[in-house]
């Protein structure tokens, strides 16, 4: 067996996919804590690439019995990737690849919105005047549900929703273009349901540990309070949460169809896409069946690898990513790592790296190289081969890509 069983005092198990990744003691201590909460069935899984996060584990999967854990899917619900196999290869692109960057840049929204500058945050790129077409296509599948979530917590109404819908946001966020090992053109891309979604997270998180508070619980940790089956907010979370994860699935098939026409734009050569396509969240939660027991998973950071399901394990700035499928392994709940996760803060990497040293390690990829990005640096991560090396009974490898082209929010 590729994991290692940490045993947890008064509590379940918890199961480490992490041989050859080192893990931070905070985080352990993040897993103890979730491991020793009444409602977990059976243990915890730990991915490869776990790390401290707000709240809950990033790289955790957890199972609970008629009960959900708000933090353990976390505020940026549905956050997840997509890619496609294009019919383009390495020799149609051209030569110069900043036209490119350039198209998808202005194709697809990026950053943060005006307002959200305006209260301190960082210049937004791209066009805020979203085009309709996609984006008010998706937002009329997901508008009456929404609606009617607003009328029982109106405060999630004043929030960018549908102005959202098909932009990428900052942070690890962003928009790439890949070649696999034989040539051909990927595209691919991260994010999820962007400010409504965090709304919605933030807002439960906070009722969850208000009811923990009222029902005095005895919590290992307030960020790890839950809903019960049957208590006054479980139902109004699992509706909330499942249109989120409408929204960020939708939202990163916008910005697919976007970044395709950007594509167009700059490549004359007729071509297809779809070829091969995933489409898949990281942080969300699903109700599953394991070891026979009905239950609700939750997976931040992390992804579904039920056996011949494909998933998505990017890699950082620089690095390779990789197309997976999955093997069904049972004892991680049939999941994997989502990406190489981090491996210091963003303020640690600030402090650390220099501009010339994020010019070195995203040579050859055409992208953002100022200070403001030094923070997505790909030394601020895990190994990704190590990751990879660490959760082979999860995942067999179907595709290796290396990015070519990376737009950041």
């Amino acid at each position: 067996m590729n994991y290692e069983m940490h045993q947890v005092e008064g509590g379940v198990p918890v199961k480490m996919w992490t041989q050859g990744v080192p893990v931070e003691a905070v985080a352990l201590r993040q897993l103890e804590n979730t491991a020793r909460l009444p409602i977990v069935f059976s243990h915890v899984a730990a991915m490869p690439d776990v790390h401290y996060g707000i709240g809950a584990t990033v790289g955790s999967v957890v199972a609970t019995f008629k009960a959900i854990i708000p933090a353990s899917v976390g505020v940026d619900i549905g956050c997840g990737m997509i890619a496609c196999k294009t019919t383009l290869r390495a020799e149609d692109l051209p030569d110069s690849l900043a036209q490119l960057r350039s198209e998808i840049e202005k194709a697809v929204p990026h950053g943060m919105t005006p307002k959200e500058q305006r209260r301190g945050g960082s210049r937004d790129r791209g066009s805020w005047e979203n085009p309709p077409n996609e984006a008010d296509a998706a937002w009329a599948q997901l508008v009456d549900e929404f609606e009617a979530i607003c009328l029982d917590y109106p405060r999630l109404k004043n929030t960018n929703n549908h102005r959202h819908m098909g932009t990428l946001g900052g942070g690890n966020h962003f928009i790439e273009v890949c070649l696999d090992e034989a040539g051909a053109v990927w595209i691919m891309l991260h994010s999820g349901s962007r400010g409504v979604g965090n709304a919605i997270g933030t807002h439960f998180i906070e009722l969850a540990r208000k009811d923990a508070e009222l029902h005095q619980r005895n919590l290992p940790d307030k960020d790890l309070a839950y809903f019960e089956e049957g208590a006054q907010y479980f139902g109004d979370y699992v509706r909330g949460v499942g249109w989120a994860q409408k929204f960020a699935k939708l939202n990163r098939e916008v910005m697919m169809q976007r970044t395709i026409a950007a594509l167009r734009k700059v490549v004359k050569k007729p071509f297809e896409t779809h070829i091969e396509a995933v489409n898949c969240h990281h942080n969300y939660v699903a109700r599953e069946t394991h070891f026979g027991q009905d239950v609700f998973v939750t997976r931040k950071g992390a992804v579904s690898a039920r056996a011949g399901e494909l998933g998505i394990i990017p890699g950082s700035m620089g690095a390779r990513s990789f197309i997976v499928r999955g093997k069904g392994n049972p004892e991680s709940f049939m999941s994997c790592s989502h990406g190489a996760g981090r491996s210091m803060s963003r303020t640690r990497a600030k402090k650390l790296f220099t501009l010339a040293d994020q010019i070195k390690a995203t040579e050859g990829v055409e992208c953002r190289k100022d200070e403001a990005v030094i923070d997505e640096i790909p030394m601020a991560y895990k190994d990704i081969d190590a990751v990879m090396a660490a959760q082979t009974d999860l995942v067999e490898v179907v595709y290796i890509l290396k990015q070519i082209v990376c737009v950041k929010g």
